[in-house]
């Protein structure tokens, strides 16, 4: 039987001559997300801003004032609205409750899904959620700590297994994904709580380990072909890799294409995150941090004093059989 290709045996793209364009777009799109985090700000969860959060679904799409006007009458504190998932599921947030214990949350929240099935024939009540301020503060710092220790990991590791330039490509490129995750939660108004927290360092995960491989390879072709310039050692060691990236890629997107349509609207922000990084994080191997290591002076001439086949070895053609 013969085997599904993605990708031709003797695909040939010259990914380095495109590099420019690459910077520049990646440049671009890094500010565009900064500017809308800061604009627009994320959707912070309960997991993060602590306080009550109610989910209802409705029987017919409702007028989110007069649902906040509903719940306003029944003085549990200013109410925050959202759509979430479809027109009919509205979430409402209310501020931490004072000194509530269990019992006095249920209370609230059996006050407010009272009053709503009142005022709205066919409302049902989904979940709810409550998280005091000092544990979201607590969170916060624990999820930006744990993103942060995450990059400067995986970029010393770079640093230490191959080179200085890549590491620095490395971190250059996981911080390209990041960027353009957080844009993306500010511009699509999805939740971002703990689960996104988790989605990002997953998109590390993935960046990294299809970055590891092609960083690899490029210094395995370094060693191989001592005389060859690096934007051919770059250029065949990416297109070298390119099934094995593309393959990858598409089987994680189609699962998570199955999960972002017949998962529901809990999962939703968090496949579409991976999704994003999944793209994102593929680009940014092949475009960003593999060309980027013209720019910060990598070199494949041999190092001074080590002598033998390896470094007289050059790249002359295919090897056949």
């Amino acid at each position: 039987m013969k085997l599904l290709k993605l990708v031709p045996d003797d695909t040939n793209i010259d990914f380095v001559r495109l590099r420019g364009w690459a910077f520049g777009l990646t440049l671009a799109l890094s500010l565009l997300a900064i500017g809308l985090t800061f604009a627009k700000g994320l959707n912070f969860g309960v997991d993060f801003e602590g306080g009550l959060m109610i989910e209802e679904k409705f029987a017919t799409v409702p007028d989110l004032d007069r649902v906040r006007q509903v719940v306003d009458a029944q003085g549990v504190g200013d109410a925050s609205l959202q759509q979430f998932g479809d027109p009919k599921t509205i979430t409402i947030r209310l501020p931490a409750q004072k000194g509530a214990d269990e019992g006095a949350t249920n209370a609230v929240v059996k006050k407010v899904e009272t009053a709503l099935a009142q005022s709205f024939p066919g409302a049902t009540f989904s979940r709810y959620s409550t998280v005091s301020g000092k544990v979201s503060g607590e969170l916060i710092r624990n999820g930006v700590l744990a993103v942060v220790l995450a990059i400067l990991g995986i970029g010393l590791f770079a640093i230490f297994r191959f080179e200085w330039q890549f590491g620095v490509s490395t971190v250059v490129a996981i911080v390209h994904d990041l960027l353009m995750t957080l844009g993306f939660f500010a511009l699509s108004r999805f939740e971002f709580d703990l689960n996104i927290v988790a989605a990002v360092l997953t998109i590390i995960g993935y960046s990294i380990n299809d970055k590891i491989v092609i960083d690899d390879r490029i210094r395995e072709n370094m060693r191989r072909y001592r005389k060859m310039d690096m934007r051919e050692i770059i250029n065949l060691s990416v297109n070298e890799t390119l099934p094995r990236t593309v393959m990858t890629s598409v089987t994680i997107l189609l699962a998570l294409l199955a999960l972002l349509f017949l998962g529901g609207h809990v999962l939703r922000g968090f496949t579409a995150a991976m999704i994003l990084g999944i793209v994102v994080g593929t680009y940014s191997s092949i475009y960003v941090s593999s060309s980027l290591l013209i720019t910060l002076g990598l070199r494949a001439e041999p190092v001074a004093g080590r002598g033998g086949a390896a470094d007289r070895a050059e790249r002359v053609g295919p090897r056949e059989g």
